[in-house]
């Protein structure tokens, strides 16, 4: 049987349809699978030994829409479910399955507050696409498959496995990363090394971060490393600093301590670290009662009202505390 699963976007979506990929591979007799993203999200899913192909896109479908209707499909796992993949769908003209996105549960939720999201995690909306061929999740964390390629020299910049405390410094959108002042005010005080984590356009920050933390060993990797290098850092590091991110659902796959900082977005869109054996790993901090939250389910530029009080009003000796423990 060979059945195409579908989800271009972004680094954390991808990594949070891992479990579907893997119990698709494990549980349907005979399952080839394939795997279609955009190009840049491809490294998130090398080296799975789940997937048997990763077909990529660098805007539109119909750049390889010839090639899917060749590879004959017998089931399409939509795991994004919006317009594009429903005109793949329609393309491909074979049975497909798709998971409740709850758009209009998110709309309530962003607009007026009404809060209608299922109390699941969105993994688990992902396995409803699944069930159709039999499919249950088996309750395990997500993967992220590294390479020898992938590892970091930790001695060459005088680390040591799980004594050093990692930081992912971005976010796709500003409203979801912390504030460099809110940082510096968690980290400080922090007696072991701090490791930033990041691409190039977060350097400036972390300059600013570095500064602030004058008395304190900062090492700054932003931009310095690869996506996949990124990874073994998050595998490596004692515990992983994060807002919701992209990074914060990669360390889940290795089962690394986790502390989220929350901004406008919310975990009731079921977007929480995924830690199904062990969910003390993870901890969630967010400024509960504003009226404004959420204001968006993904993010903006900048807040909406100005303030940024979901950042801003943040206890920084609680997230300190949770860190340290």
């Amino acid at each position: 049987m060979k059945i195409l699963v579908v989800r271009f976007s972004s680094i954390g979506d991808v990594v949070l349809t891992t479990p579907v990929v893997r119990c698709l591979k494990q549980q349907v007799k005979d399952a080839r699978i394939h795997f279609i993203t955009k190009k840049a999200f491809q490294s998130v899913l090398d080296q799975n030994p789940y997937i048997d192909r990763i077909i990529t896109i660098e805007k539109s479908v119909d750049e390889v829409v010839e090639l899917l209707k060749n590879e004959q499909y017998d089931y399409v796992i939509d795991l994004h479910n919006n317009i594009r993949t429903l005109r793949l769908k329609r393309a491909l003209k074979v049975r497909s399955f798709a998971f409740p996105k709850k758009n209009f549960s998110k709309l309530l939720l962003t607009t007026f507050k009404i809060n209608r999201m299922p109390d699941l995690h969105v993994v688990d909306r992902y396995f409803e696409a699944v069930k159709g061929l039999g499919v249950v999740n088996d309750h395990k964390p997500c993967d992220f498959f590294l390479s020898d390629a992938d590892i970091v020299d930790l001695e060459a910049i005088a680390l040591a496995p799980k004594k050093f405390i990692g930081v992912a410094m971005g976010a796709q959108y500003a409203t979801k990363q912390m504030p460099v002042s809110l940082m510096a005010k968690i980290l400080e005080g922090v007696h072991v090394p701090v490791v930033l984590l990041g691409g190039p356009m977060d350097s400036e920050r972390a300059a600013e971060l570095i500064e602030q933390l004058p008395n304190q060993r900062v090492l700054d990797l932003c931009g310095k490393l690869t996506l996949r290098q990124s990874a073994f850092m998050t595998k490596q590091c004692a515990k992983l600093l994060t807002g919701d991110t992209g990074l914060m659902h990669i360390a889940s796959c290795f089962e690394t301590p986790i502390v989220s900082v929350w901004g406008n977005t919310v975990p009731d869109f079921g977007m929480y670290t995924y830690a199904p054996q062990n969910k003390s790993l993870y901890t969630i901090h967010e400024v509960e009662g504003l009226s404004c939250r959420p204001c968006s389910k993904i993010g903006y530029k900048e807040c909406p009202k100005k303030h940024f009080k979901c950042m801003h009003l943040q206890d920084s000796e609680k997230i300190k505390l949770d860190l340290m423990k």
